[in-house]
């Protein structure tokens, strides 16, 4: 039982710590005017394409993590559920508009305001959960079962 919750919250950790990094990094490299459209903090369509490969990327590392610590397929869906519920939840607060939108946006914007202001469309917000949820499933899978005659002695030969 230590295992399968210890499975689930590193693998979750897993996946913040890789979101954290690689959406700073795509940042960093896109810079605020290819992370952004023209003069407003609605994403751009490259931005929108990079968070949904790196966010199932993710996944299926927090998969992987959760059933190699767990040895459990069980933990693992328990892991793609929480991100299933976790990620509707705050996905749900992008229905009602936030006002983003409207703000003039400068040239340059420092990361952290970025993260803050940046307005994604609703579908991806609700998107983004389900694909983790399917990431963290396959991630899962990638790990093979224990042979069930793994440390057993080898059978005489003849």
């Amino acid at each position: 039982m230590v295992k399968n919750i210890l499975g689930v919250i590193v693998g979750y950790i897993v996946m913040f710590v890789f979101v954290f990094i690689t959406f700073g990094l795509a940042f960093m490299i896109l810079g605020t005017e290819g992370s952004f459209k023209p003069g407003s903090y609605d994403v751009s369509g490259i931005w929108i394409v990079i968070s949904i490969i790196l966010g199932f990327i993710a996944a299926v590392l927090g998969g992987l993590v959760c059933t190699m610590i767990s040895k459990n397929i069980k933990a693992t869906m328990v892991l793609a559920a929480v991100v299933l519920v976790l990620g509707v939840a705050m996905a749900v607060p992008t229905l009602s508009d936030s006002g983003a939108a409207d703000t003039q946006r400068a040239a340059d914007v420092p990361m952290m305001e970025a993260m803050q202001k940046a307005d994604q469309p609703s579908w991806l917000a609700f998107l983004n959960p389900i694909l983790g949820a399917i990431g963290t499933m396959v991630g899962g899978r990638l790990r093979k079962p224990a042979s069930p005659t793994a440390g057993a002695p080898a059978a005489p030969a003849g």
